[in-house]
């Protein structure tokens, strides 16, 4: 039965991390007709968010399910059986998991299959064309801007397949009061990233040309803003985490480490300031000052070549020195930030697309580019490292086996965090 025939639209979103999770239930509202919280659940993983990590995305009362692939297949298999398929289903996932996953739907063989979205949580500039033609097959590939739209259907049309999927849009967490000084208050906010700058000598950098600006600057508050604590893990692995780095130096008082909610820390930022941080554009969209940093190069590996033209690049020298980068309008418009139509008005063109999808008699057949036939000696390993096996005998979850599993993952990123750059520095003697 098409879900324009019925007044709910039932919506279930598959995130990997927490930064993933954020954006597809905040995309998942943005372009459907959904009342209802969308159903959540996080894939297991290396990456799988604490608690704490989940509640501070701000985006959900209700705590997704942890679940591997199979068991989310077979979540989407019970719930056509009990007469309550979802309608759509979001895929906030990196590209190798979204197509195993689209694989594991097509093989489902359900009466009527969701309508599949996907997308990219924020800047785009790495892995580009692999990164697409691995989310090819999905119904909907969102785009957060004009700039992506037009790079992502290049992408697909250039090598035969069909872009039809992508549609424009924005990030989905954009939004807040435009940016309005204080009288008073004086705070730089710079915007950490786990693995950007990766390197311990490029990370301490940054970190002691912060503080040396919080003492040059005894009046402003400098505020390193943290993705997470120690112990947990992003959607990138983080070797050197920020506030292991911190214990060798002594701040000064006006430096302090934050976390929390973006959207919050920005409601006092008056100068944003990061390597190529997505925060950067939350902060652009509120009109907040913000500055890109070139004191490690503008390199693709940074991601900062990202804002080439943007006018926001620069250095500590620079700051330190009382700069303040004023953004280029054409470059703002193109990324779909600061833009003149209202930010609500972004995602009407995916709300259509997926209205239109949902009121057909039934979906076309999942036809993604990656096949045995266009990648056989690519995607069966792809396939095969997600076991997505539906038919096996689910094991049953007890005390035993969470507590297992949790000290699994805290062994992994202790050897993440502690092991690896041991060894790493023992193989450059």
């Amino acid at each position: 039965m098409p879900a324009s025939t019925r007044e709910a639209v039932r919506v279930a979103v598959l995130a990997d991390s927490d930064t993933r999770w954020k954006w597809g239930a905040l995309t998942a509202r943005r372009i459907t007709t959904a009342t209802a919280e969308p159903t959540g659940f996080v894939l297991r993983g290396r990456a799988t968010p604490t608690e704490r990590q989940l509640a501070e995305t701000g985006v959900s009362t209700t705590t997704p399910r942890e679940v591997t692939g199979a068991e989310f297949l077979r979540a989407v298999r019970d719930a056509e059986t009990r007469g309550e398929g979802y309608d759509v289903v979001v895929l906030a996932l990196v590209g190798g998991t979204v197509r195993a996953v689209l694989q594991g739907l097509a093989d489902l063989g359900l009466e009527r299959r969701p309508v599949v979205v996907t997308g990219y949580v924020g800047v785009v500039y790495e892995k580009l064309t692999d990164g697409l033609l691995l989310r090819h097959g999905a119904d909907v590939v969102l785009a957060n801007s004009r700039h992506d739209a037009e790079r992502f259907r290049a992408v697909y049309e250039g090598v035969g397949a069909g872009a039809e999927s992508v549609v424009e849009a924005a990030l989905p967490f954009l939004g807040g009061a435009p940016y309005t000084p204080e009288a008073g208050r004086d705070t730089l906010v710079f915007a950490a990233q786990p693995s950007v700058p990766v390197t311990r000598t490029e990370r301490a950098y940054v970190l002691r040309r912060l503080i040396e600006h919080a003492r040059l600057h005894p009046g402003r508050e400098v505020l390193l803003k943290l993705r997470s604590k120690p112990g947990e893990h992003t959607t990138h692995l983080e070797e050197y985490p920020f506030q292991k780095l911190v214990r060798e130096l002594d701040p000064p008082a006006n430096f302090r480490l934050v976390y929390g909610h973006m959207g919050e820390v920005l409601d006092r930022t008056d100068l944003l300031v990061t390597v190529s941080s997505t925060a950067a554009l939350e902060a652009l969209h509120r009109r907040i000052p913000t500055a890109i940093l070139t004191d490690l190069g503008v390199r693709e590996v940074l991601g900062n070549h990202h804002f080439v033209g943007s006018g926001l690049l620069a250095s500590f020298d620079r700051l330190d020195k009382g700069l303040a980068p004023t953004p280029d309008e054409t470059w703002l418009a193109r990324q779909g930030v600061a833009a003149d139509s209202p930010y609500d008005a972004a995602f009407d063109a995916a709300r259509d697309r997926v209205t239109e999808l949902l009121a057909l008699p039934a979906l076309p057949p999942i036809t993604p580019y990656y096949t045995t036939e266009t990648a056989p000696g690519y995607l069966p390993g792809i396939l095969a490292r997600h076991r997505l096996d539906v038919t096996a005998t689910e094991p049953r979850e007890s005390g035993l086996r969470r507590v297992v599993r949790e000290a699994a993952r805290g062994a992994y990123r202790h050897g993440v965090q502690r092991v690896a750059p041991v060894i790493r520095r023992l193989g450059e003697l």
